[in-house]
């Protein structure tokens, strides 16, 4: 009987199963909707089905046999914490080595293979994670949407929301967010986009999708867009540099640069990504560069990892669209 492996990235968007073989190859994988949060009993309700779902229809297309998966080695890479999933999972699969960890583990395994390193997650929220040549760890941000996030998709609407409530009570600048607010949500005035955002139908992540607009718009030359979006490069720069303090000071640097990557929806912007990459580099030795591999296959190999497999950087697993 052959030994499989699972690696899941399970974000505020979307929810990424992959599967192995004892080689690290890939054979199985699938996307299902975000599975992010199980503090209610509706949210453990849609957690389980969500995981279920991702992970069954993984296994049917890795060929695994019917019935509840199990596997040698399983990752899980959770945003909004994992103390509340780990419980909950053995009635998804079982597993001989389980981890349940946070977004940032498995984007920075995904992001330099293992190696010394730091990765900016910022997609609908945000999260810096590095690791040192001494397996020491360190985290700033991802602490949510309330206390923290910033730089994230969702920060970067509800700053363009702020800047048209302001235009709107005629304290602040004219700018053509509001429109393209108005327009994007079907409402009449700012007021109702704020009351909108609130209702079930507009969930974090779709809010959060709205920062592509914000960056059309500074495209196009809105200063109040684009100092939004140079505000949030900031803000990410600034969490990736927590981290570099955190774990690393000037006398044992490695040897090589650096390496910062980054990942998520909000680097899609030219105007955060090359903000982003200048400050990172403007404090020395660092290089920025953009993942090796997703957070998904990163989940995997820390998965393989746990069992005893060692996978060869030119065995890594690559997922065909």
């Amino acid at each position: 009987m052959s030994d499989y492996f699972l690696g899941v990235d399970g974000g505020q968007s979307s929810t990424v199963a992959v599967i192995s073989d004892e080689t690290g190859k890939v054979i199985g994988w699938a996307t299902a909707g975000p599975c992010n949060h199980v503090s209610a009993a509706e949210s453990r309700a849609k957690f389980l089905r969500v995981m279920g779902e991702c992970v069954l229809q993984a296994a049917s297309r890795a060929g695994m046999p019917t019935g509840k998966p199990r596997f040698r080695g399983a990752c899980l890479g959770m945003s909004g914490g994992p103390e509340d999933k780990a419980g909950l999972l053995h009635e998804v699969f079982d597993a001989g080595h389980l981890l349940v960890t946070h977004d940032g583990r498995i984007a920075l395994a995904g992001a330099t293979m293992g190696e010394p390193g730091i990765i900016v997650v910022a997609g609908t929220g945000s999260i810096a994670f590095g690791e040192n040549g001494k397996s020491e760890s360190a985290r700033a941000g991802g602490w949510g949407h309330i206390f923290g996030d910033e730089g994230g998709g969702f920060d970067v609407v509800r700053q363009a929301l702020r800047a048209a409530l302001a235009e709107h009570e005629g304290w602040g600048p004219v700018t053509a967010l509001t429109p393209a607010l108005l327009e994007a949500t079907g409402t009449a005035n700012a007021n109702q986009t704020l009351h909108l955002f609130y209702t079930p139908e507009w969930p974090r992540s779709r809010v959060a999708g709205l920062a592509r607009l914000v960056d059309q718009i500074a495209q196009e030359g809105d200063p109040v867009a684009g100092d939004i979006l140079q505000r949030a490069a900031m803000q990410l720069a600034m969490l990736a540099g927590t981290v570099r303090r955190q774990l690393w000071n000037t006398r044992d640097l490695p040897e090589k640069p650096l390496r910062v990557a980054w990942i998520g929806g909000v680097f899609n912007s030219t105007t955060v990504l090359e903000r982003f990459r200048m400050l990172i580099e403007l404090e020395g030795h660092a290089v920025s560069a953009p993942p090796a591999h997703s957070p998904a296959v990163g989940a995997l190999l820390i998965a393989l990892k746990l069992a005893g497999v060692i996978v060869l950087p030119y065995q890594v697993p690559v997922i065909k669209s």
